[in-house]
């Protein structure tokens, strides 16, 4: 990872750790998922109020890494207003970057392509794909805790 990339992937996660976006519960939530990070101790809810197949409204609560934090309240921002299928592939492209499998393009992913550097730490992709999975599980209305173990 080049030094500019370096830098704004540091600033973005530390913005967002310190002033995560849609962080508490969400009133009318009609689908919520639990998800725990035992190795680190990530813990996250997710409230979604999906409407005719879109997601009209999300948020997150819990606790974790600067990670875990940047990247649900990353997640929220951009999951916010996409049908159930484009949260879905959002998801698949994400989880393809932070594992090294895909390349992060920033002018499809915004600025969700800084977790590009989490694939040169294998142990923080759980913490950066925790709020994701958890995500899915709430569209799979599955009602079960999500675990990266």
């Amino acid at each position: 990872m080049d030094a500019d990339l370096r830098d704004l992937y540091q600033e973005v996660i530390l913005d967002h750790n310190r002033k995560p976006r849609n962080f508490g519960p969400l009133d009318g939530a009609n689908r919520t998922a639990k998800g725990d990070n035992p190795l680190c101790g990530d813990k996250v809810t997710i409230h979604l109020l999906v409407e005719d197949g879109v997601i009209a409204d999300l948020s997150f609560e819990g606790s974790g890494c600067a990670i875990s934090t940047a990247s649900a309240s990353l997640m929220t921002g951009m999951l916010k207003g996409k049908k159930e299928a484009e949260a879905t592939a959002i998801f698949k492209q994400f989880h393809g970057v932070v594992t090294g499998q895909l390349e992060a393009d920033f002018d499809e992913m915004g600025k969700l392509a800084v977790f590009a550097g989490v694939s040169e730490y294998p142990v923080r992709v759980k913490c950066a794909t925790l709020a994701w999975h958890t995500v899915q599980a709430a569209l799979g209305d599955a009602g079960q805790i999500v675990s990266t173990e």
